[in-house]
């Protein structure tokens, strides 16, 4: 955590891939639909306190989020959500801070955040 905090004091965003170095930032895969994967990731995100969805377009499977840091500071999350076979799923997402300095880690703990509340709702569907 320290490490991610110290790379914050320049860096301003995280996201999460394939090819991630850590593998905490892996990208996620449920079996589930894309359909089915939309309501749930949509259902998750309105429970989380401090979150609020902005903008969802299911045709692409974007849904953008705003968060306000403990420092005032808002961060713009997208959630990338897209179909690999008709019955699974993955989800990949971008967290960047607004302003000019770093975000001390934040990002990547918003990340995390969203990712253990995906996986505790979804715990059936992950697939490994």
């Amino acid at each position: 955590m320290l490490k991610r905090t110290l790379v914050g004091v320049i860096r301003s965003h995280e996201q999460t891939g394939e090819k991630a170095r850590d593998p905490l930032l892996k990208t996620r895969h449920y079996r589930l639909s894309k359909d089915k994967l939309w309501d749930e990731v949509v259902g998750a995100l309105k429970k989380l306190n401090g979150y609020k969805i902005l903008h969802e377009v299911p045709s692409v499977g974007e849904i953008v989020v705003e968060r306000r840091t403990i420092t005032g500071r808002r961060q713009d999350i997208t959630l990338t959500l897209f179909a690999i076979t008709p019955v699974k799923s993955a989800v990949d997402i971008y967290s960047a801070s607004r302003g000019s300095l770093g975000d001390l880690g934040s990002n990547y703990r918003t990340i995390l955040d969203i990712y253990s509340a995906l996986d505790r709702r979804l715990s059936a569907y992950k697939i490994s």
